[in-house]
């Protein structure tokens, strides 16, 4: 049954994508937005998860997305057969103090052990 899979899948990964929230969260600090700002930081119980096939290595890959209240896509969470992981979080905020930029998203990449996070800068034309 899948869904028993998929639980299991969920629980493996739960310490390692709460980590990876966490280091999101950091990120967007790290930018400057304050909690007035009203972003909504990555929750790793938020996510909903399905288990897909990788095509190429013919591994289970965890693949999850955040919504938000209207139902639309602001994130994603893949947690890869081989241990490596790839997230993208929608900030879609201008830069609280570079006025030239505006944030649309933290990317995050690595291994458990190694997680790497980086802010997705757009130029704002002037």
């Amino acid at each position: 049954m899948m869904g028993a899979n998929l639980e299991q899948a969920v629980e493996a990964k739960r310490v390692f994508g709460k980590a990876v929230c966490q280091r999101i969260s950091e990120n967007i600090a790290k930018l400057g937005f304050s909690l007035q700002s009203g972003i909504k930081l990555p929750d790793f119980d938020a996510v909903q998860f399905s288990l897909v096939v990788d095509p190429f290595t013919q591994s289970e890959d965890l693949i999850g997305y955040w919504y938000n209240n209207a139902k639309q896509r602001i994130g994603q969470l893949k947690f890869h057969g081989d241990g490596s992981f790839y997230a993208e979080y929608d900030v879609v905020q201008p830069h609280p103090s570079k006025k030239h930029y505006f944030v649309e998203a933290i990317n995050a990449w690595g291994q458990q052990d190694n997680i790497k996070t980086e802010a997705k800068l757009l130029d704002i034309p002037q």
